[in-house]
């Protein structure tokens, strides 16, 4: 059996995420904190690249590492928020991220691998434009697992996104 030859861009790719356009350059300027990342994309394969994620990306020049807990649709008090919606619980994980991100001195930008958890798939896809709406302006697109559960640890919530971030 042949190994596929792995294709390395390191110059920008367009990447169209559910109706978003990415521009992937290759690096990562944060607006907060001092962030210079440097990330070349491997992808063996492109179908991954129209889905908005890459296979793989190198990370140089990181001295700190942010592992993310699980965001989900909760409050500032935990409690679950838009029972049974999944458009605004992604929108509100999203937003929870951004402010773990931030306490961590760190953006969208920053992150360099995503873990998603829904408990129905085809909807968290019909809702996946806002992933885009959101990393799109950061030019980001992290290796990223999408899995569908049963059910998440809190009842009522359906999407469930963790982050590693690195500056």
């Amino acid at each position: 059996m042949s190994e596929p030859n792995v294709h390395i861009d390191t110059l920008s790719q367009m990447v169209s995420v559910f109706g978003t356009i990415l521009i992937y350059t290759g690096s990562s300027n944060a607006k907060q904190g001092e962030c210079d990342l440097e990330r070349t994309a491997v992808n063996p394969w492109e179908w991954s690249i129209k889905l908005g994620y890459n296979q793989a990306e190198m990370i140089d020049s990181a001295t700190r590492q942010l592992i993310c807990a699980g965001q989900t649709a909760v409050d500032e008090n935990g409690a679950p928020q838009h029972p049974g919606d999944m458009r605004p619980q992604i929108s509100l994980a999203l937003d929870n991220l951004e402010a773990v991100l931030k306490g961590g001195r760190m953006n969208l930008s920053n992150v360099v691998k995503l873990s998603v958890y829904a408990t129905d798939v085809d909807e968290a896809l019909k809702n996946f434009d806002l992933m885009g709406m959101r990393f799109g302006p950061h030019q980001v697109a992290p290796p990223m697992t999408l899995l569908g559960v049963t059910r998440l640890a809190i009842p009522g919530l359906l999407f469930e996104i963790e982050a590693t971030a690195m500056a």
